[in-house]
């Protein structure tokens, strides 16, 4: 089981935040939905925020109804849940329709088990004193490097040799980065507008990790949004949807 889950998450602009955190007594998932490009339609008669509330209410129904089930099984029936929500009314083969990363732990028999599809990261606090991350670098590595044009974009996204995210196909699941890390004392949950702090401005996991623990995810939030007005966007937007969950694990009996 985990201890209390502490969580923010701050819009980047005066759009609505496309990021969502959810958590139960053994489980966290944060989500992070996919800004249309300028000018896509979309094929989609529904907004980012619609699918990342479709998607978390589905994965936490699973997460609930069964303690056992594997994490991308969960996440498949739930990318699943939500196609069916909406196949009727969108054109779901729209290579703009949307999508959302996904990070997710659950407290395991065997330790902490996690999932990460696309780029927001978990990172752990290990009994020895140590620091795991586990990141899904797919999306920095398409070819040519950035910035990348929308064209690209398109035609990678849940492509082989691209990367992958919880969209409109639910095999994307089975792509996901899962496995259990044995000896957690601790485990965040990150979007991208967080981790950019390791990622743009020099800072380590260790000490994400230690800012989490002993101040929380708001104070973390407000760090990244004083570096990006101090210093600037290393590429893409100045300010993006912001989110964190971090929580102590129980120590098993």
């Amino acid at each position: 089981m985990f201890a209390q889950v502490a969580w923010a998450s701050r819009p980047g602009s005066g759009r609505p935040n496309e990021d969502l955190v959810l958590a139960g007594p053994s489980w966290i998932v944060v989500l992070d939905g996919a800004t249309a490009a300028p000018g896509a339609a979309g094929g989609c008669a529904h907004d980012v925020p619609w699918l990342v509330r479709r998607l978390g209410d589905a994965l936490a129904a699973g997460l609930g109804a069964d303690h056992d089930a594997p994490l991308a099984g969960i996440l498949e029936a739930a990318i699943a849940t939500t196609v069916a929500a909406h196949s009727g009314t969108c054109d779901l083969d729209d290579p703009d329709s949307p999508s959302s990363t996904v990070a997710m732990v659950r407290a395991g028999r065997n330790g902490v088990e996690y999932l990460v599809l696309g780029d927001s990261p978990v990172v752990f606090s290990l009994a020895g004193g140590g620091v795991r991350a586990v990141s899904d670098g797919r999306v920095e590595a398409l070819p040519g490097g950035r910035p990348y044009t929308v064209e690209l974009v398109r035609r990678m996204r849940n492509a082989p040799g691209g990367f992958w995210v919880a969209g409109s196909r639910p095999e994307a699941a089975r792509q996901a980065l899962c496995g259990v890390v044995a000896d957690a004392r601790g485990v965040g949950l990150l979007t991208d507008g967080v981790s950019r702090l390791v990622e743009w401005y020099g800072w380590s996991w260790r000490d994400l990790v230690t800012a989490l623990d002993g101040q929380g995810p708001e104070a973390v939030i407000a760090a990244v949004r004083e570096l990006e007005r101090h210093r600037g966007p290393v590429h893409g937007k100045r300010h993006d949807d912001a989110s964190a969950a971090w929580t102590r694990v129980a120590a098993r009996p």
